[in-house]
């Protein structure tokens, strides 16, 4: 997500807190918040993926092997 995503976010829950936001604002922060959310599923799904476990049996296996 950019930079001056990240800003716009934080800009609207401020607003939101201060004196509230239009229906276009509040449409805008959850539409915001769902792509940040999904970012976030995506980089810890990838690093998850990345794990291996290893036992003391055998050589290092990767999760659902």
């Amino acid at each position: 997500m950019s930079p001056e995503k990240i800003k716009r976010i934080n800009f609207l829950a401020k607003k939101s807190k201060l004196s509230g936001l239009t229906p276009e604002e509040k449409a805008e922060q959850t539409a915001l918040r769902n792509e940040y959310r999904a970012e976030v599923r995506a980089s810890l799904t990838a690093s998850l993926e990345k794990i291996e476990f290893v036992d003391g049996a055998g050589p290092e296996r990767r999760q659902g092997s």
